[in-house]
């Protein structure tokens, strides 16, 4: 079977990569930050998410970068909330706001809800101008429980986007082989994705010194050093990090050192258009 390096033109053992910054629209730190590593730095992709109170600002100012939907049913952070486009009242927990856990909204959520407020973020992202090139989901909540993955992957096979799903042994934890059932509806996904935690320059240097064959995700999560973050956001610090590590001068010397081949995913959305 064709691997997915090979689908994109390259050598199978070609070792591809994306640097994404995540979480633009969710503050205007993460929004800033998102866009000073696309265009300062060396982010290849970003994911928008739409609920967000900054996503209209990161529509105002996406200049057609390479740009996913972090589909999102989820608001975290204790003091700084974001709820449902749509009306779905089982998509909110007792601040108005979507819920703060993962498993609080499995316990609550309506799928029917969910599959509508999906569908309503991507198509308020066409509407304001995104060239949506992929698909996430917030904190997992769509990929580790079947009957949620199911949404994800119709909306994903009706738009036609590769999705960005957990590697490693996610699917162990899942209980489920969500990265197959994903490939039998002819949907593309990178074959390594790592999140960032804890140390954004420990982390890099950790994948690329075991940088693998295939199309590898590193996501960051950047934000510039601004007090609305670090008031709002106990990993303010860790963002930060995130940041400055995609804008080092020597970033790009040490990808080439790993024999790092830096792509976005429109290439992989262009591709499973082609083959559809």
């Amino acid at each position: 079977m064709e691997s997915l390096a090979e689908t994109l033109g390259h050598s199978a053992d070609a070792k591809l990569l994306i640097l994404s910054a995540d979480q633009l629209g969710s503050t205007h730190a993460a929004t800033a930050g998102g866009f000073t590593a696309l265009r300062e730095g060396l982010a290849t992709a970003a994911t928008v998410m739409m609920p967000g109170p900054w996503s209209r600002y990161a529509a105002d100012r996406h200049e057609g970068a390479d740009i996913g939907i972090h589909l999102t049913l989820n608001s975290q952070l204790d003091c700084y909330r974001w709820g449902p486009l749509t009306s779905a009242p089982s998509l909110l927990d007792g601040d108005g706001g979507f819920p703060r856990t993962v498993a609080d909204l499995w316990d609550h959520a309506d799928l029917d809800e969910v599959r509508r407020e999906c569908r309503a973020q991507l198509e308020r992202a066409r509407l304001w101008g995104f060239d949506i090139t992929h698909l996430a989901t917030h904190l997992g909540t769509l990929q580790q429980r079947p009957e949620f993955f199911d949404v994800l992957v119709d909306v994903a096979y009706d738009a036609d986007l590769p999705v960005r799903l957990e590697s490693g042994d996610a699917e162990d934890r899942a209980g489920f082989p969500f990265r197959r059932l994903a490939a039998e509806e002819g949907l593309l996904m990178p074959d390594h994705f790592t999140l960032v935690r804890d140390g954004a320059r420990p982390h890099l240097e950790a994948t690329l010194a075991d940088l693998q064959p295939g199309v590898t995700v590193i996501a960051f999560e950047p934000a510039i050093a601004a007090e609305e973050i670090r008031a709002i956001d106990p990993h303010a610090a860790d963002r930060i990090d995130d940041l400055a590590a995609l804008t080092e001068r020597d970033l790009g010397a040490r990808l080439e050192a790993a024999g790092a081949t830096l792509i976005g995913f429109r290439e992989i959305r262009d591709a499973q258009r082609a083959r559809r």
